[in-house]
């Protein structure tokens, strides 16, 4: 079996230094989308380095991802097929706002390994912090499909109830046609997101949008309908990829309010609501 767990958690973290300036934002924030209409001041605070705030979902990417998830596949006891690799969840935990331009120690390593059977899950756990102490904690889990069945940990079970009644907000959000060509030059370059003969190898008629592309989408809308644009109220930010998003579809996001908290559903709106990010909730001051 390519996965060792018992080697693969026991392995030592890896540990890199990671920069990143407000250039490194800017591109971030128009591979979400920003900047339309490009004059418009809420959206310049993501486009313009002389107001810039940061969107807490650049934890995912500050230093082009390192140590990150493709990094993290190389690790000991980890020997897989790319083409087999999916992005099953998310979550990030700020410590406080990150600043526009910094560096920082990052720190990864493999937290857990669990037996899905026909899949196993990896943990992949990022720490990062820089001379001022801790910025944010990642939490990656990778879905290696065929790769389970050995008896393993089967791990806890993320699922929540579905939000109930009507959303207290609906918007929609178009993905371009060049939007997965733009977000890859943050850092995350897997040919599943741009080849399409790649895309044909893992099971896709044609390449997808990164989940983590839609992930910060979704953040970003969060974050400027129900949060005031205010970026520096978000806690904590987590998603279950529950499926695909094709470059020039239209994500559709519903969200209700809780106390201290948003609930979010997001759907493909051309493929009769098709299911995007599911069990998604961002924790708020």
């Amino acid at each position: 079996m390519p996965i060792d767990a018992a080697k693969a958690v026991a392995a030592e973290p890896r540990t890199g230094e990671i920069a990143w300036s407000h250039k490194d934002v800017q591109l971030y924030h128009l591979g979400l989308g920003a900047g339309v209409p490009a004059t418009d001041p809420d959206e310049l605070r993501y486009t313009l380095e002389s107001r810039l705030h940061v969107l807490p979902s650049f934890a995912t990417v500050a230093g082009a991802g390192s140590p990150g998830v493709i990094s993290g596949l190389s690790m000991p006891g980890v020997d897989v097929d790319l083409a087999r690799v999916l992005h099953g969840s998310q979550t990030v935990r700020l410590h406080r706002p990150i600043p526009a331009e910094g560096t920082a120690t990052a720190t990864g390593r493999i937290a857990a390994v669990y037996d899905k059977g026909k899949a196993a899950v990896l943990v992949m756990r990022t720490e990062v912090a820089d001379a001022e102490g801790p910025l944010w904690t990642n939490d990656a889990q990778i879905f290696v499909r065929g790769e389970g069945g050995w008896g393993g940990d089967r791990g806890p079970s993320a699922r929540l109830e579905p939000p109930s009644g009507d959303p207290d907000r609906t918007v929609e959000r178009p993905v371009r046609e060049d939007q997965a060509l733009l977000y890859r030059l943050s850092g995350d370059r897997n040919p599943l997101h741009a080849d399409p003969e790649f895309a044909k190898l893992a099971g896709f008629d044609r390449p997808i949008l990164h989940g983590l592309c839609t992930y910060g989408m979704t953040l970003k809308a969060v974050v400027d309908t129900l949060l005031g644009g205010d970026v520096t109220r978000v806690r904590s930010y987590t998603t279950r990829f529950a499926g695909v998003v094709f470059p020039g579809e239209t994500l559709r996001i519903r969200m209700w309010r809780h106390d201290g908290a948003v609930r979010v559903t997001v759907s493909a709106a051309e493929r009769d609501d098709a299911p995007v990010l599911a069990d998604t909730t961002v924790d708020h001051t």
